[in-house]
């Protein structure tokens, strides 16, 4: 699985490390850079999605058989700002022979709500 992370180009752009795995969840980090930030100097949405979207990937991908997304449907809760390191975990809701649910959490290093996301993956193999 750290393989997915390291061939995934917009992960190492963002700075996304695999933090942990296992079959069914996952769980990544990165620290907000200036970079991520949105007009308003909170983290932008599209980075707090790639952050819950690689520890999803790993979480749907950690059976061994090749998964990718038909959906994602992310909330986002609070505005963080730059130098806070936030992790993504994504856990196996419900699993079936060609889709699976996923729940992505998004933290701050005190663990607070940051966003929450559902991923529905197909599983093609």
């Amino acid at each position: 699985m750290h393989e997915l992370v390291k061939n995934d180009r917009i992960a190492r752009l963002l700075g996304i490390t695999l933090e942990d795995c296992g079959r069914g969840w996952a769980k990544t980090s990165m620290v907000v850079k200036e970079d991520a930030l949105n007009a308003y100097d909170a983290t932008h949405g599209a980075a707090l999605y790639a952050l819950s979207d690689v520890a999803f990937a790993v979480a749907c991908n950690s059976h061994g058989q090749k998964a990718v997304a038909l959906n994602v449907t992310i909330h986002y809760r609070r505005p963080v700002g730059v130098g806070v390191r936030l992790y993504a975990e994504a856990r196996e809701e419900s699993r079936g022979r060609t889709t699976g649910l996923y729940r992505i959490r998004v933290t701050d290093e005190e663990g607070r709500l940051v966003a929450v996301a559902d991923g529905l993956a197909y599983i093609s193999g």
